[in-house]
């Protein structure tokens, strides 16, 4: 952000002082763009107003020049808004390229009382300016690439569950596709509390178990009544079988050019965490025996932010609560309050930012979205038949 304003304040101040061309052409919208992309519309509209004061200070016409600008940035916030497609940003040029030209008569109005008053070349001027500003559709694309961030636009284009890697994930595992749309569900309402970014954990929940299309019969979503791949292999055979799943999802997400971002989330979403049924098992079975952990624990690294810890709390709760007996308000907080806290004691979210106060919040959102999901339905009344037909001739 600081370096997008020295650069259009030094262009600026390099313009005017060896008089190269007219400063209308130099595209100061793109700063408003490119903030709004990659953070939000707030800090966007700061970072353009320093920019074009700092300018103004150097160019002939400061007035003028303070007015069309700010009209043309707050102009380009107002229709990225509601940032979701990549055709919005040239949509928005062809906005920007309107205001211009109408502010810029606007002042020739008021300051001449003609329009005839007005320099035509000013609309060249725009136009170069225009055509300039297009350019920042392929700029997004650079950046991102470049120093590795993450855009709103990119995560709505990868959370499209028509995207050919979730088609494959639906296909293959459909149990673990179902899983994952309700794990989005409830991380994005938790995430939405607390004020993390939403739709980051979105699209991480979707692709966190992408890895089980390696072997997806080995997950119980996955399995039909009576199938069970794991009779007769050993315990730690088995959770094996599970824990790469993660190193599975990570290089599958490599291979289609996943951001970094979201691959993150394959990898926090067990942290450092056992593969408990297996681990279990092991030490039932084996009584008295040491057991090598190693063979039963997930890679991690554990949860760093509030967003991948959330997840991690998402994916447990909604797996867990597909073996709920029953399904009313004691239950379900019980099972969350378990979930979590074991979590919390075990020590994985000590790399993340959240407080107490925001795991609370957690488990609350948690408790009333699977209350939601699981809430008992009406019976429908079957229509009652009359006991006898009525006779022809009869009232």
């Amino acid at each position: 952000m600081l370096s997008l304003i020295v650069f259009f304040v030094a262009l600026t101040a390099i313009t005017v002082r060896l008089n190269l061309f007219n400063v209308y052409i130099i595209p100061y919208v793109i700063v408003t763009i490119m903030i709004r992309t990659f953070i939000d519309s707030r800090t966007a509209l700061f970072a353009s107003l320093a920019t074009i004061t700092l300018s103004s200070l150097m160019v002939p016409f400061p007035f003028e020049f303070v007015v069309i600008q700010m009209l043309a940035a707050m102009t380009s916030i107002f229709v990225l808004k509601e940032l979701s497609e990549r055709s919005q940003l040239i949509k928005s040029s062809f906005f920007i390229l309107f205001t211009y030209i109408v502010v810029y008569l606007g002042l020739v109005l008021h300051q001449e009382g003609t329009v005839k008053e007005a320099d035509w070349v000013m609309l060249v001027y725009f136009l170069i300016n225009f055509i300039l500003i297009l350019f920042s559709y392929s700029l997004v694309y650079l950046v991102e690439r470049s120093f590795g961030f993450i855009s709103g636009v990119t995560l709505v284009e990868l959370s499209n569950i028509d995207r050919p890697l979730l088609k494959e994930l639906s296909e293959k595992a459909p149990g673990t596709f179902q899983h994952s749309l309700q794990v989005s569900n409830l991380a994005m309402a938790a995430a939405s509390k607390l004020g993390a970014n939403a739709s980051l954990i979105r699209t991480g929940a979707l692709y966190h178990d992408i890895g089980k299309m390696v072997n997806p019969a080995f997950f119980t979503e996955n399995q039909a009544p009576g199938m069970n791949p794991h009779a007769g292999l050993p315990f730690e055979e088995s959770a094996r079988i599970i824990i790469n799943h993660v190193k599975d999802g990570v290089k599958i997400a490599q291979k289609n050019n996943v951001p970094k971002q979201i691959i993150d989330f394959i990898e926090t979403h067990h942290g450092t965490s056992v593969a408990k049924y297996f681990y279990t098992s092991w030490k039932n079975a084996n009584p008295g025996k040491e057991i090598n952990e190693a063979d039963f624990r997930y890679p991690g690294p554990d949860p760093f932010s509030k967003e991948t810890a959330i997840l991690m709390m998402a994916d447990a709760v909604e797996a867990a609560s597909r073996s709920l007996k029953e399904y009313n308000k004691t239950s379900i907080r019980g099972l969350v309050e378990k979930i979590i806290d074991t979590q919390l004691e075990e020590g994985y979210f000590k790399l993340s930012p959240l407080t107490f106060r925001d795991i609370q919040t957690v488990k609350e959102v948690f408790v009333d979205k699977l209350l939601t999901v699981y809430h008992t339905r009406i019976a429908y009344p079957e229509l009652k038949q009359p006991a006898q037909q009525e006779q022809p001739g009869q009232p």
